[in-house]
């Protein structure tokens, strides 16, 4: 377990800190237990070539405990508080806030927490380190102004590694469940390229048994949603974002779909810290372990590899906004 990027000393600009909060306290506010079921991206049909590209070959859990009594009722009502900063998230979310964690001292050391941190650890079995982009911490999703709006259409997120938890109770939600497609990101596209939606019997909803619950998501692998509510209601989750401590593998990022959707105040730096970071520790492999060859074309690709992070998130900004990718409802 380990520290990518750390989180800022300083706010950015036009962002303030609730008053009145509790301080956060691991003992009183974790309940963490270990989930009764932990798949495999094997299990969702993907090949062994590309897991080995991934940061771990876990799919997901069955949801599991992490907040007690207490620390569920004030994730309650920190998501209450925040939800006049609420914004759209393009056409895919009508109703979200990202940034909490530079707005809830509460939100930003659970979504911060080592002790979180660690119990992850140990259902992705890698190291990882809360997500170098504050954006991704402590996300909030909130149900949409009107019934026949979806809350979240069929996607795959825009970082790798994710838990997605439960703040309003689901047994007094009608609807709105959280859902999983049993296939692959590549299957989920041809089915929306050929108009088709995502079958109901390769549809799994788990069943949280209250809030404060949560599921660990490999969320660049497994396309999931929220599925619509029956009934107008309070819902709300939070999704915490995670990547690997070691920038070998992947990024299995989509930064540049956030164009658009961040507050520019915040995306631009985070990403080029996220890219420095990465392409900091591929340029520190490079150092140790590049070995003496007169093969230049070889050196020239490593040298290329390590700073690949940096040069592509330069391309991307300057291309500007694409929007944010979905599967449909």
């Amino acid at each position: 377990m380990g520290e990518a990027v750390p989180f800022p000393t300083a706010q950015p600009r036009g962002y303030e800190w609730l008053e009145g909060e509790p301080a956060f306290d691991a003992e009183r506010h974790l309940q963490l237990e270990e989930p009764a079921e932990v798949l495999m991206l094997a299990d969702l049909g993907y090949d062994a070539a590309e897991i080995a590209t991934k940061a771990t070959p876990v799919a997901l859990s069955s949801p599991f405990r992490m907040l007690s009594d207490e620390g569920s009722a004030i994730m309650l009502e920190t998501a209450r508080r925040l939800r006049c900063f609420t914004r759209p998230a393009g056409e895919r979310i009508e109703r979200t806030v990202r940034g909490g964690c530079y707005r809830s001292r509460w939100l930003r050391d659970l979504c911060l927490s080592p002790e979180v941190t660690a119990h992850l650890e140990a259902i992705y079995s890698i190291e990882i380190a809360p997500h170098p982009m504050p954006v991704h911490l402590g996300h909030i999703n909130y149900e949409p102004s009107q019934i026949d709006v979806g809350i979240d259409k069929w996607h795959h997120d825009t970082l790798p590694l994710d838990y997605v938890l439960a703040v309003t109770d689901p047994a007094r939600v009608a609807g709105g469940r959280f859902e999983w497609f049993g296939g692959t990101k590549h299957e989920a596209a041809e089915l929306a390229e050929s108009g088709e939606q995502v079958p109901a019997e390769r549809t799994v909803a788990p069943e949280f048994p209250g809030p404060g619950y949560a599921v660990a998501l490999h969320g660049d692998m497994v396309v999931h949603r929220a599925g619509p509510l029956d009934e107008m209601c309070e819902r709300i989750s939070m999704v915490n974002g995670y990547v690997a401590t070691g920038a070998a593998v992947d990024e299995q990022s989509r930064t540049s779909d956030l164009i658009g959707i961040d507050d520019p105040e915040v995306l631009w730096t985070e990403w080029a810290k996220f890219a420095a970071w990465r392409s900091k520790d591929r340029l520190a492999h490079l150092i140790d372990e590049l070995e003496f060859t007169s093969d230049r074309d070889a050196v020239i690709t490593q040298l290329e590899s390590a700073i690949d992070d940096a040069q592509r998130a330069v391309a991307e900004m300057r291309a500007g906004e694409k929007g944010l990718l979905h599967y449909g409802d």
